[in-house]
């Protein structure tokens, strides 16, 4: 799972799970930028736990809403790390509530995050990745399904992943990079925390019985940058202790 001279770019990697991310491809060997649209303080401590691995680090302040950022955070990335090997789509954004009620200003400022925002990332990588690059992104076990009311809009907004995922797989497979997605199922987090007031509920849908740590979800993303996943693309990685099961 060597990614020693790799270069990646983890989007919302400030906090959360795309923290534990941009942490884990640095001590696997990458050097690794992230975005942050707010938590400077945060992005500041994850370059310098990064750094202290012996790994550069990059922080950059980007909307992962506004499509020209996004583009500027791809072509930084490439001019201060040298190149781009390993692009990570974590910035998320969170929308609860029944159909009915959801403010459609709302509604779009997710859409333009969850799916817009990987698609524009994606397609300003995709010019400088090389044979044996990667694009991943973070979806949610949500997206192939709902086991409760409330979440059909982010639920929704999760599902467009796996389209995006599939059909790059096959456009960019004959160069050599595979696209892939990995869905976590509830995880200890700021936006989720593992004693929230929905805690018990969503710990008995896993067959575990309790929430995914954050480096969990970033073991299997290094697992699918790394040259043991060559032949793995165009799948959804659902981690999830078994919720979906």
């Amino acid at each position: 799972m060597c990614l020693t001279g790799k270069r990646a770019l983890v989007t919302g990697g400030s906090r959360g799970i795309g923290a534990a991310i941009a942490q884990a491809l640095a001590a696997n060997g990458a050097d690794v930028a992230i975005t942050y649209q707010n938590s400077a303080k945060s992005a500041e401590s994850i370059v310098a736990s990064i750094e202290k691995l012996g790994r550069r680090g990059l922080a950059i302040q980007a909307d992962s809403a506004d499509p020209d950022a996004i583009k500027r955070a791809v072509g930084e990335t490439v001019e201060t790390l040298g190149s781009l090997d390993i692009l990570v789509n974590s910035a998320a954004r969170g929308l609860a509530g029944p159909v009915a009620q959801v403010d459609l200003a709302e509604f779009q400022a997710m859409m333009d995050v969850n799916v817009r925002g990987p698609f524009v990332a994606a397609q300003a990588a995709i010019p400088h990745l090389r044979e044996s690059g990667r694009i991943i992104s973070i979806g949610s076990a949500l997206a192939e399904r709902v086991p409760f009311p409330g979440i059909t809009a982010y639920a929704m907004s999760k599902s467009a992943l796996l389209s995006l995922t599939r059909g790059l797989s096959r456009e960019l497979g004959p160069q050599g990079i595979t696209v892939n997605l990995v869905q976590p199922g509830s995880t200890n987090t700021d936006a989720n925390p593992a004693d929230g007031e929905s805690a018990d509920f969503q710990r008995g849908l896993s067959s575990i019985g309790r929430y995914a740590e954050p480096r969990e979800i970033a073991d299997a993303v290094v697992f699918l940058a790394s040259p043991a996943a060559n032949m793995v693309t165009g799948i959804a990685l659902t981690v999830d202790g078994g919720a979906n099961a």
